[in-house]
């Protein structure tokens, strides 16, 4: 099967259908940009240097609140 049949198809889906695939594909999307996040962001992932630096910033008192945090948001 290629992308082109694919998109043909889905062009001759009932709207109904159309949208259960979009609902889908979002869930989908999602759930691998969940992943991404987590993966990025754990012990030895491309983010965690990075939560390091932050943690140690706070540790010290070396950081400024955010607008949102000085108005209780």
């Amino acid at each position: 099967m290629t992308l082109a049949s694919i998109k043909s198809a889905i062009e001759e889906l009932p709207e109904e259908e159309k949208g259960a695939l979009i609902d889908w594909l979002l869930s989908l999307d999602r759930e691998q940009w969940d992943k991404q996040i987590a993966d990025d962001f754990s012990p030895g992932g491309r983010g965690a240097s990075l939560l390091d630096k932050v943690d140690d910033a706070i540790d010290r008192g070396d950081f400024k609140k955010s607008i949102e945090a000085e108005n209780g948001y």
